[in-house]
């Protein structure tokens, strides 16, 4: 048996956070997801996939994700009932997300953007540091340079230049 969802789309609103009554940390949220193709009308359906999220990566959704933001989701498909208010029973089909990925970073202006750095970046020096210039805080000497790109192959090099031929131990292969 399988059941894995992967899903990228964008939040129909800000992430609902709630906490159980043992204090465990529960998120929901809703991702707009395009379909890959257009309907007879040349336009783009899009489906709107009801998602849950617990404990810390709850708390983190909560925190990181806004309306608008591009986020990617793997998990499973999960269908709960209970019963409603009028008596009758209620289904609910929804994706528990397993991993949420933050697709943007929050100083993107891809909609219900918020205001900073990147995810992950690093503090930037304030100008008029006690470290120097900031300006000129990127220039070595050349010499230095030369010696740090020395142990790197430029992206732009063909790994396969020459003989057409790479050697790769047995240990690098996945399989």
């Amino acid at each position: 048996m399988m059941n894995r969802v992967i899903l990228v789309g964008r939040l129909t609103k800000d992430p609902d956070l709630r906490y159980t009554a043992n204090g465990i940390a529960v998120a929901t949220f809703t991702l707009a997801v395009d379909r890959g193709f257009t309907n007879a009308q040349g336009e783009k359906e899009t489906d709107f996939i009801n998602c849950v999220v617990w404990r810390k990566p709850a708390e983190n959704v909560a925190n990181y994700l806004k309306k608008g933001r591009l986020a990617g989701v793997d998990g499973r498909v999960q269908t709960r009932n209970y019963e409603g208010q009028d008596g009758k029973r209620v289904y609910v089909t929804e994706v528990l997300a397993e991993s949420v990925q933050f697709l943007e970073p929050k100083s993107s202006s891809g909609g219900g953007g918020r205001s900073g750095d990147d995810f992950g970046a690093p503090p930037r020096e304030p100008q008029g540091s006690p470290y120097g210039n900031s300006n000129n805080q990127n220039q070595r000497p050349a010499q230095n340079q030369n010696q740090n790109n020395n142990k790197f192959q430029r992206m732009d090099e063909d790994p396969f230049a020459g003989n057409g031929q790479i050697d790769i131990s047995d240990d690098d292969l996945p399989f």
